[in-house]
């Protein structure tokens, strides 16, 4: 129980250890968008050792000021993230995934919908 992540305001808890089983169920699913700042993009390119133009061109769509990283539609009219390794099922650029993701699954949304948390991911744990 000790490695089990927590955050104030949630009652729930995050066991890093269950990604290991998960089919990237935090990657997939319907569209919508994966938030990617400055410093984030610029982290991202020299990963991908790509300028960041090419890195913007290539893997983001602006949407007004900001800025998301692209989807893939899937054959099950689901979405992935464009970085989502479907043969291996994980994060081809987990060392620079964006805060969004890292902040996964300690978000806002959640603390109202918890419910939707349980069944997303596998590694959440009842308080």
């Amino acid at each position: 129980m000790s490695n089990l992540l927590k955050k104030d305001g949630f009652n729930f808890a995050f066991d890093p250890k269950g990604c290991d089983s998960c089919k990237g169920n935090c990657c997939i699913g319907e569209s919508g968008y994966i938030w990617i700042n400055a410093q984030e993009m610029q982290a991202l390119a020299f990963h991908l050792n790509l300028t960041l133009e090419e890195t913007k061109f290539r893997y983001l769509t602006k949407i007004g000021y900001k800025y998301s990283i692209k989807e893939v539609k899937l054959a099950s009219n689901n979405f992935a993230c464009c970085f989502f390794n479907l043969e291996k099922r994980q994060c081809s650029i987990y060392p620079v995934r964006p805060m969004q993701c890292r902040t996964f699954p300690f978000w806002d949304y959640f603390k109202e919908n918890e419910e939707e948390v349980y069944k997303e991911c596998p590694a959440i744990k009842n308080l």
